[in-house]
């Protein structure tokens, strides 16, 4: 079982840059764009990878692309989280679960994403990372939460889900879970 990597991008970072003019996926954490770094590291975890972005943001589009991802534009990314994991789940239907990964968190290990991928290839059908007994993202789901993931909307994206059904809980050695980049102050390793 090959899990689809969905690597959310198309948020507008306001508490980063209320103005807007600055995209925070963009600025740079060990020498490139968060948003590459938060790729490189799924792609170096999982055969394939779908970005989701927002639309008119091409510079995203295509970094991401000639790293080796997929790439989609969500048409309603500023009504939320929900639209965008929507518009990913919508078009990898067919995938045997989803490792699902914030673009603005670009110290996940890899290894901590293969980690949830084996909890889901073994039988979990949702898997959580935790650090330091605080639960973090990405996380994975089989592909028996489909009709849950495909009626998601709203910014929670699938917060929901994760509290109503039962998760596995991975324990990991990996900060990165519970970091990510919603200040200038972030930005620092």
């Amino acid at each position: 079982m090959a899990l689809t990597g969905i690597l959310l991008a198309a948020g507008r970072g306001k508490r980063f840059d209320p103005s807007g003019v600055e995209n925070k996926l963009l600025q740079r954490v060990a020498g490139e764009p968060v948003v590459a770094a938060s790729a490189r590291n799924m792609l170096a975890a999982l055969p394939r990878v779908l970005a989701v972005v927002r639309p008119g943001d091409d510079r995203v589009a295509v970094l991401l692309g000639r790293l080796g991802c997929e790439v989609r534009v969500c048409a309603d990314a500023d009504l939320g989280m929900g639209e965008s994991l929507v518009t990913a789940i919508d078009y990898t239907r067919g995938a045997e679960g989803w490792l699902i990964g914030l673009g603005d968190m670009p110290w996940v290990r890899p290894a901590t994403m293969r980690a949830l991928a084996a909890a889901i290839e073994d039988g979990a059908n949702i898997a959580a990372p935790v650090y330091q007994g605080r639960r973090g993202n990405p996380v994975a789901f089989s592909a028996y939460h489909l009709p849950l993931l495909l009626a998601l909307d709203g910014d929670q994206g699938a917060r929901a889900i994760v509290h109503s059904h039962p998760v596995h809980e991975v324990a990991v050695d990996d900060d990165g879970v519970v970091r990510d980049i919603d200040t200038r102050a972030d930005l620092t390793d």
